[in-house]
């Protein structure tokens, strides 16, 4: 390729490989970006996308191949090398220091300083500048513990601005986002795409692919299958590279019919405001039952009082007709409840450890024998259940669970509720950050387990997840119900009408 060739590419990733005990992550990929443009990075969880990056960001080693970065050879020891020089990555599992401010996240690492200490004011103005050049609402001295998720993400972004890179990677941005949170990242996006920045972008949600990319690379079992223009291709085409098969619906057929009563939940209110109040509902066994509202609704904090989590000063809860007292997640699920978290790396795995440990930790009592000893064929059964039933694509049992992609983590989590055999399975955003192919595996699953009797709540914030898995959709508005609807007869519109209600 000669030099005028070169320069139409920031960046050139070329033949790339990477392999790791048991498995080879990476089997010559390419990756090419152009200046002012947006370039999708698509393929199914554990298809090597994270891999790819990381091997760019200096965070594993290629194996082989070749990486030209403004027409030069780099192979970048360390994330601060590659971000030096002009290369960022918004990750999808915020890593910021909760309990210093905004403004520190920021600037971490590189603060300006005013002789030996640091300049206090510029940090602030700086920021302010950023935040005010963006159009991001938070004060630069909060406290980021403080902030929502939303608000945590568009300082992550702010921070990735903040460097003038020349490649910005973003690693399912909206996950968190409202629909209006989603049109401001946009309006980012396209001013990053008007400075002559390439934007590497990962998501699974065709949607925003096709309105904001202008090209697309797809990656399959670690190989790299297509380069291609938007332009020239449907959402039909690129799931079918992307799985290497027909997925001929989004959502699987609905079988379950729900029956009697499982749960009946009567005017329950949390005892620390501002969170739900009065909240009044019931979820019949077979039922999936799907969780609305905007953000800030506290759809998140009926979940968490259910399960214990939460305190309440008012209300009841009542399994099979039984009432019961949830005052701390051990007691949930001794009466039969699971949750399955939001925030997977936060609160869902233990990401040093094993599958193992991560498949049985919430059962351990389970595998008690003799004098309080655990047995190994229990426990290593039970593990390998998981992983072949919830269909996680892993080395094997002892595989730290955070090196593997985040649906094969998902899976585990929901493997390792499963165990505890509860009655009623609450999934908060169980879908958030898979792909495609993962998602309908994981709808099925729920689906069987509603034709088993299991009562399930979803709480979810993409809309056509809600209309196509639920039986009933309960609508939070700041903290209230604000109405619970038949999906079968309810439309966007008026969902959305239900979740202003309180506002």
């Amino acid at each position: 390729m000669d030099k005028q060739m070169k320069s139409e590419w920031l960046l050139e990733m070329t033949n790339v490989s990477k392999s790791f005990p048991g498995v080879k992550a990476l089997d010559k990929v390419n990756l090419r970006i152009r200046p002012h443009s947006v370039h999708a990075l698509m393929g199914e969880n554990g298809a090597g996308k994270s891999t790819l990056l990381k091997c760019l960001f200096g965070i594993y080693e290629k194996d082989e191949g070749e990486i030209l970065f403004l027409d030069k050879p780099v192979n970048f020891n360390t994330s601060k090398e590659a971000l030096d020089n002009g290369i960022s990555m918004v990750h999808q599992e915020l890593n910021q220091v909760l309990q210093t401010t905004v403004m520190d996240n920021v600037w971490l690492g590189r603060y300006p300083l005013k002789g030996l200490f640091v300049d206090q004011q510029k940090m602030y103005d700086d920021t302010k500048a950023i935040f005010d050049e963006l159009d991001i609402r938070v004060d630069p001295k909060d406290k980021v513990a403080d902030l929502s998720v939303s608000q945590r993400q568009m300082v992550e972004i702010a921070k990735a601005f903040s460097y003038n890179a020349k490649i910005v990677i973003m690693d399912e941005p909206t996950s968190s986002l409202t629909e209006k949170e989603v049109k401001h990242l946009f309006t980012i996006i396209n001013k990053l795409k008007d400075r002559g920045c390439g934007i590497v972008y990962i998501s699974h949600k065709m949607e925003e692919i096709f309105e904001l990319c202008d090209e697309i690379t797809i990656l399959r079992d670690g190989q790299w299958v297509d380069t291609r223009p938007l332009a020239e291709l449907d959402m039909d085409k690129i799931i079918n590279m992307m799985v290497g098969r027909e997925l001929t619906q989004r959502f699987p057929a609905k079988t379950n019919t729900p029956g009697d009563i499982a749960l009946e939940v009567k005017g329950l209110t949390a005892s620390n405001q501002p969170s739900i109040q009065d909240v009044t509902f019931d979820l019949r066994h077979g039922e999936i039952l799907g969780i609305a509202g905007l953000v800030g609704a506290r759809r998140t904090d009926v979940v968490e009082a259910l399960f214990g989590l939460r305190g309440t000063n008012a209300g009841s809860i009542s399994h099979n007709g039984k009432v019961v007292k949830n005052d701390n997640p051990h007691e949930a699920m001794q009466n039969g409840f699971a949750l399955i978290t939001e925030e997977r790396r936060a609160t869902g795995i233990y990401a040093t450890l094993d599958i193992t440990f991560n498949s049985l930790i919430n059962n351990i009592s389970a595998y008690k024998e003799k004098f309080g000893l655990l047995s190994n064929k229990k426990m290593d059964s039970d593990t390998q259940w998981v992983i072949d039933s919830m269909r996680v694509k892993t080395p094997g049992k002892h595989t730290p669970i955070g090196s593997l992609s985040g649906g094969n983590q998902q899976k585990v989590v929901i493997g390792r509720s499963l165990l505890t055999q509860p009655d009623i399975l609450m999934m908060d955003e169980p879908t958030r950050g898979i792909d495609v192919g993962a998602k309908f595996e994981i709808y099925q699953l729920m689906l069987d387990l509603a034709n088993k009797g299991k009562g399930i709540i979803m709480v979810s914030s993409e809309m056509p997840e809600l209309l196509g898995v639920t039986d009933r959709i309960l609508v939070m508005s700041n903290g209230r119900v604000a109405g619970i609807v038949n999906t079968r007869e309810t439309s966007q519109s008026e969902i959305l009408n239900l979740a202003s209600r309180f506002l």
